[in-house]
């Protein structure tokens, strides 16, 4: 008894350690926010009495609002139109199977392993002469279909009860109405899953925005944090503040979806 309290103990301790070590640089982050850059080089690990001076000095050099709102438009957009488009797809190819469509769907899963530096120009270009330069269009539509989140669909409907669909046909529900009513409560948590890792990518999307966001103002957060890091002088203290505000969403998303998100993942992996 006496060594299993002793085994119990030993995996607590190693799991709080593990846990600190998760957090601590999150936690360092936000308390970096409230210094002065000084303080933030010279590793102090206490709050301090800056926090306002950095958010006045951020919203004198950044329009931190319209930033925020742009990362979290395209993000939105971009998430409810992946999912959209991508669960349609991934129930069509596991639902309506044949070898055609395994066919395909190898070639979009090939298609992952492209890299996003190969297609950007022939992207831009497209881009450029449909006058979409600047516009939310333009960031959705490189990730309105990936092969990634088609695939992670497939998988869990692999698992969807085709009874149900067979009963539903015999009622005489529609195809659409199959999927819109049946299909979608079923599979919550793969949606939850889904718009966690679209959403974090896309607020957290640079290179892509750094090139077709041409205005000052459809700049988005990730382009507002490395202004702030260009110069001679970095101000750390606003630097972490700036950051600190950029993640609270993600952070956010992910603590509403946490739940569904481990089971979509334990699902899709079956």
């Amino acid at each position: 008894m006496t060594r299993y309290k002793i085994g119990t103990f030993l995996k607590y301790l190693f799991l709080t350690i593990a846990a600190f070590v998760s957090v601590f640089p999150l936690l360092w982050m936000f308390i970096s926010a409230t210094n002065s850059s000084i303080d933030v080089l010279g590793g102090r690990l206490l709050p301090g009495s800056h926090l306002v001076t950095n958010f006045q000095n951020l919203t004198a050099r950044a329009n931190i609002p319209q930033a925020m709102w742009n990362s979290f438009r395209n993000a939105a957009v971009s998430t409810i139109a992946s999912l959209i488009v991508c669960s349609v797809a991934g129930y069509g190819f596991e639902i309506y199977h044949d070898r055609g469509k395994d066919l395909l769907m190898r070639i979009l899963l090939l298609s992952m392993m492209i890299p996003f530096a190969a297609i950007m120009i022939p992207l831009f270009m497209m881009v450029g002469n449909f006058n979409l330069l600047s516009t939310t269009t333009a960031f959705v539509l490189p990730s309105v279909a990936t092969g990634f989140l088609i695939f992670l669909f497939r998988q869990s409907a692999r698992y969807f009860p085709y009874e149900l669909i067979e009963a539903s046909r015999l009622d005489g529900l529609s195809e659409l109405g199959i999927f819109i009513r049946m299909y979608v409560p079923v599979m919550r948590s793969t949606y939850a899953t889904a718009a966690i890792i679209t959403f974090m990518a896309g607020w957290n999307s640079y290179l892509w925005p750094l090139i077709i966001m041409q205005n000052a103002d459809s700049r988005t957060m990730p382009l507002v944090l490395s202004n702030l890091i260009a110069g001679y002088v970095t101000d750390y203290g606003l630097l972490m503040l700036a950051v600190s505000i950029s993640v609270l969403p993600t952070i956010a998303i992910f603590l509403l979806l946490q739940k569904s998100f481990a089971e979509g993942i334990i699902a899709s992996a079956r």
